[in-house]
């Protein structure tokens, strides 16, 4: 009776959420006028895909990643028109960066720990995060999915009464994917650099 209860509540998380990345998708087509909301839409799409698949299997697939990556390029030039092949060097640069910076993160915590912490999957992630979002919008993200993961993971084991442990596994994309849509809608809603 637990697991049937169990894979209840997991089917109706799931439709929740896929119902809020719906309601993101519009909300940046609406509020962001023109080409940029349509690709603000998609972002919210395929961020919603992509927390909802590595949920479930603990993995981020390449192309779900290609695709945004692409479309980021896509954003980058349609920001300044006037200096296109700039920015999308730019976003190129920033998607290195960031994803160097997790990919470090992901070696060092291996030397240090002897076992996996960072999927190759959250360093394409983050590469994607850098591809769309300027320096501070990167860290924005970065803040808010490990504060959600964190806070979440807790009131899970919290609630559900198990013991925390340093070996639990945490879908790291799932709670990235999201934070980097709403750092993109952030500041394209607010105006702000």
């Amino acid at each position: 009776m637990a697991s049937r209860r169990g894979l209840r509540r997991a089917r109706i998380a799931r439709a929740a959420f896929a119902i809020a990345t719906a309601v993101a998708a519009l909300a940046s087509i609406v509020a962001v006028p023109g080409l940029r909301g349509i690709l603000g839409g998609a972002l919210a799409l395929l961020m919603g895909a992509i927390a909802l698949y590595d949920a479930r299997y603990f993995i981020i697939p390449n192309a779900l990643n290609a695709v945004a990556l692409t479309l980021a390029l896509v954003h980058a030039a349609a920001l300044e028109p006037g200096s296109a092949a700039a920015q999308v060097a730019i976003a190129l640069l920033r998607a290195a960066i960031a994803g160097a910076m997790f990919l470090a993160l992901k070696l060092g915590y291996r030397r240090a720990r002897g076992r996996e912490g960072i999927g190759m999957g959250d360093v394409k992630l983050a590469g994607v995060a850098g591809a769309w979002l300027d320096g501070f919008a990167i860290l924005l993200a970065v803040e808010i999915a490990v504060l959600a993961a964190l806070g979440l993971h807790l009131l899970d084991h919290v609630l559900t009464r198990r013991t925390l442990r340093a070996t639990s596994a945490l879908p790291f994309g799932l709670y990235l994917a999201p934070a980097i849509w709403i750092a993109w809608f952030l500041p394209a809603v607010l105006r702000w650099p």
